[in-house]
């Protein structure tokens, strides 16, 4: 699992890097997220222009089995422009989430909403406890699975 030093991170699996004025962002889907989603076969984008206030659906991802995944905005302000090219290769998500998998900029309209997101370390810890805590349902059903077999 890979996760840059320079980015600021969400619980829904979203990477933020502000500009060094906290004027513009740039927005896009953790290698963590890519991963629990699967192979990206689709993306649907916002058009730029389109405002969104932290917390509102943005875009949405399918995976190649189907299952669509709403991506939440990680801060407020006005999409400047959007990564055109994932329209028709959206496996960039999976391949290079930090690089040619970017999602959208976005004007920020609340710059104390940073302030909100995680750091590097932080997001590195919130990642370990959901494996530990998938690690421990897997276990659970494993067992169930074994007393029905019994």
């Amino acid at each position: 699992m890979i996760i840059l030093e320079d980015l600021l991170y969400t619980e829904e699996h979203m990477w933020v890097k502000p500009d060094e004025n906290s004027e513009k962002a740039v927005i896009g889907l953790t290698d963590y997220g890519q991963e629990r989603i699967g192979m990206v076969s689709s993306v649907d984008l916002p058009t730029p222009g389109d405002e969104f206030v932290e917390t509102d659906v943005f875009a949405t991802v399918e995976n190649s089995m189907g299952e669509v995944t709403e991506l939440l905005c990680p801060i407020s302000g006005r999409v400047l422009t959007t990564n055109e090219m994932l329209l028709d290769a959206p496996e960039a998500i999976n391949d290079d989430p930090y690089d040619d998998g970017w999602m959208i900029v976005m004007d920020i309209a609340q710059p104390e909403e940073l302030d909100d997101l995680m750091t590097p370390e932080d997001y590195e810890k919130y990642v370990e406890e959901l494996k530990i805590k998938d690690e421990e349902i897997l276990e659970e059903e494993d067992e169930d699975i074994l007393e029905v077999e019994e």
